[in-house]
């Protein structure tokens, strides 16, 4: 778990110096947001806390914290970083669900009008605990899995006085890796609601 929490650090490091550096090119200051997901899964590696022990996936809930940097006047990069299910798997059932990840968002129109946003991400997904044959009552062995993590949205910007919200949908997908487990795959899709500082 030691060596776990050193890769996470660095991970978290590269990804704020890139965005830092990004940041001083544009010329133009990092803004922040927070956005909320959920929707449903197929997991065929990890333990889902949602569902009955055997079943391959369920229900998922996420509250991110977003630092956004302009690119230009329609294009944004934005690193998306999970608040809610790390903590919450940490404490509750000790175990690790965190996928970090940057997404670019292109905006279909003027900023200070309603209008639509397509964007990709790229992350990675990071797994300690039991598989999906577990249960928080009946518990399997913990392993480490990790994979990439792609995903895809689409939504509408609507802007207010002091901030805009953004609600879309998500599509994501993550191989994941094992040296103590197969490899397998989650997939699946969710409403988001973005709140735009």
């Amino acid at each position: 778990m030691k060596g776990l929490v050193n890769k996470r650090f660095f991970i978290y490091l590269a990804m704020g110096l890139a965005i830092t550096s990004l940041s001083a090119e544009s010329g133009r200051d990092i803004s922040f947001g927070l956005h909320f997901l959920a929707g449903g899964r197929y997991d065929n590696v990890r333990m889902c806390v949602g569902s009955e022990e055997g079943i391959k996936g369920g229900p998922i809930m996420e509250i991110y914290g977003d630092f956004r940097v302009p690119l230009g006047k329609r294009d944004y990069l934005s690193f998306n970083l999970p608040l809610m299910r790390p903590v919450l798997f940490a404490s509750a059932f000790q175990m690790l669900q965190f996928e970090p990840q940057i997404t670019y968002e292109h905006h279909f129109g003027p900023k200070e009008k309603p209008h639509y946003v397509a964007g990709a991400g790229l992350g990675s997904a990071f797994h300690y605990g039991p598989d999906y044959k577990s249960s928080p009552d009946n518990r399997g062995e913990d392993f480490f899995a990790w994979g990439p993590l792609i995903s895809g949205f689409f939504g509408k910007e609507i802007p207010g006085k002091r901030n805009s919200w953004m609600p879309g949908i998500k599509v994501f997908s993550s191989p994941l890796f094992s040296g103590e487990y197969h490899t397998g795959i989650v997939a699946g899709a969710a409403l988001e609601l973005h709140l735009l500082y």
